[in-house]
């Protein structure tokens, strides 16, 4: 399953800091629905990104009522991504690998 989308760029700072891009409400209720289908444990949604033509593969986690993508700190710096910025989604749901 595939998603294109616009999200806002955030800085969280709990325990592990790091930055993420939350899913809009529609997406997010969309990888609820289809989330046992590829989740591979603890809630954790495989996906492949692309970011400013930028590939990459990471797992999304459920919080707020939402879906939280990590903007990992290579693709930050090829795409000068920073909190606050609006950035375009392309997304792909990967199988779970078991």
């Amino acid at each position: 399953m595939t998603f294109s989308f616009e999200a806002e760029v955030i800085y969280w700072r709990g325990p592990s800091p790091f930055f993420y891009a939350p899913l809009p409400a529609a997406e997010a209720e969309e990888v609820r629905r289809l989330s046992r289908l590829v989740t591979y444990g603890w809630g954790m949604i495989p996906v492949e990104v692309t970011i400013k033509g930028v590939v990459f593969t990471t797992a999304m986690f459920a919080k707020d009522g939402t879906y939280y993508l990590p903007l990992k700190a290579a693709v930050r710096k090829k795409t000068d991504v920073t909190a606050g910025d609006t950035i375009a989604v392309e997304m792909i749901l990967q199988p779970a690998q078991r």
